[in-house]
């Protein structure tokens, strides 16, 4: 258990930097090719303010990823030995292929301003943000095999890869890569969008200009990413359906099987009696989200877990109902506000309406910056925690990948060691962006 917390602390702690990361790697590029193509200085100021606050994220995630890589061998010794020969190729083309390319022409781009040709230096940025969004791509293939295995055969007691290609055209990967991409995308709009509108806020009308070209990106971005993020989600709810219909039952607190289910919007769940207090139906709709229509039979936990039994052997496969049903809402509930206000944004951005924008509304773009992070850690919860007891779906239970070699003693020291690093670098994180966020785009400030 101490070992699953610590591996949940610092896996939901890395991914608040690495949505941002890929997605405003992608928006900087655009913006300096704005500034290549029309030589406008304003291009080239946004580059390089919004790229200030991009390297104080990025050495973040930098820091807090390579936690990961030693947890799989100290912490996870057993999961590591029965699924190294296929999780182990995916990691390391990431690093030696992705991240390598993205460290190295991110520092090419840094102080090679004055030093390389305009397009060269585009050229530089572009590649840090090919190499970005490779780098997930990698680590979500490896994820979406632990979610939906295939190309592989089982030989003396471990998972060996028996079809690399397989790999990358396993069914699941879409619908992961592109709701993480997406919701990248929608974190990168509601950060630039809620810097911009807190600099409205001050009423500095040297940045006046500045902010509001960077509300209108941010407004466009949120438009696309929220939208797409709902779409993909449900494409990704009707994939569950038929890969693992247990993580949408537990998602949806569906215990019996039902033609015309309907969906939950609240409820009261009772774990220990497998049922529902109480609970605030919509209709149909959840055989609506499964199959695009009122007539439709999802299957409930207490039937898939006979399933699952006569399937596997003796045993519990029911997830934490409580934290995945409640999770999936608090993601959607993200969604659907990040949605609603991006629309407000983008329809007050046309014209000089951002000028004349209610400080109501600048104020709540301010407070939604935190609405992607929210939505993309519970996304997370509701991911892995409804995969359980799996760690690898349907071939090892995450009871039986935990190592034997470490002791509770020295998990727990390191857990409390971790979450008191990590709590002082987001002190030192969070700062350092207020700080360089309040300077605005100031040509000296590096």
């Amino acid at each position: 258990m101490l070992a699953r917390w610590q591996f949940g602390i610092t896996t939901v702690y890395h991914f608040f930097f690495v949505p941002l990361t890929l997605g405003l790697s992608i928006l900087l590029a655009l913006m300096e090719t704005a500034y290549v193509r029309t030589g406008k200085d304003i291009y080239k100021q946004m580059t390089k303010f919004w790229g200030k606050l991009f390297l104080i994220n990025f050495a973040m995630g930098v820091a807090t990823g390579i936690v990961q890589e030693f947890q799989f061998g100290m912490n996870w010794s057993e999961y590591s030995r029965f699924v190294g020969d296929i999780f182990g190729a995916p990691l390391a083309i990431e690093a030696l292929l992705a991240f390598f390319i993205e460290s190295t022409f991110l520092g090419i781009w840094i102080f090679g301003w004055e030093k390389l040709s305009k397009k060269m230096h585009l050229g530089a940025i572009w590649l840090v943000a090919i190499a970005s969004n490779l780098s997930a791509v990698w680590i979500i293939i490896a994820n979406a095999w632990m979610q939906h295995p295939v190309g592989y055969v089982l030989r003396n007691g471990r998972a060996e890869m028996q079809d690399f290609f397989a790999l990358l055209t396993n069914p699941h990967l879409p619908f992961e890569l592109l709701h993480v991409l997406f919701g990248a995308v929608a974190t990168t709009a509601f950060f630039v969008l809620g810097i911009s509108a807190w600099q409205l806020l001050r009423q500095n009308a040297a940045h006046a200009a500045f902010f509001q070209r960077s509300f209108r990106w941010g407004a466009v971005t949120a438009i696309i990413g929220s939208l797409c993020v709902m779409l993909v989600g449900h494409g990704q709810g009707q994939w569950l359906e038929r890969s693992n219909p247990m993580k949408l039952a537990a998602a949806e607190a569906n215990w019996l099987t039902k033609d015309r289910c309907e969906f939950l919007v609240v409820a009261s769940i009772d774990e220990a009696n497998q049922r529902n207090n109480w609970g605030l139906p919509l209709g149909s709709m959840l055989s609506v989200l499964a199959y695009n229509s009122p007539s439709g039979v999802v299957k409930g936990m207490k039937e898939l877990q006979i399933e699952s039994v006569q399937k596997y052997g003796p045993g519990d496969y029911t997830p934490p109902v409580f934290v995945t049903f409640w999770s999936f809402r608090i993601m959607v509930g993200c969604g659907v506000l990040m949605f609603l206000l991006a629309l407000l944004a983008l329809w007050r951005s046309r014209g000089d309406r951002i000028a004349q924008a209610p400080r109501w509304l600048l104020g709540a773009l301010v407070l939604a910056i935190a609405l992607p992070y929210l939505a993309n850690s519970t996304g997370w919860l509701m991911a892995e925690l409804g995969r359980q007891p799996w760690i690898v779906y349907g071939l090892m239970k995450t009871s039986a990948g935990v190592s034997l070699a470490t002791t509770a003693g020295e998990v727990l020291i390191t857990v409390i060691g971790f979450s008191a690093i990590y709590g002082a670098l987001m002190l030192v994180d969070v700062w350092l962006l207020r700080k360089y966020a309040a300077l605005g785009p100031v040509e000296n400030a590096d």
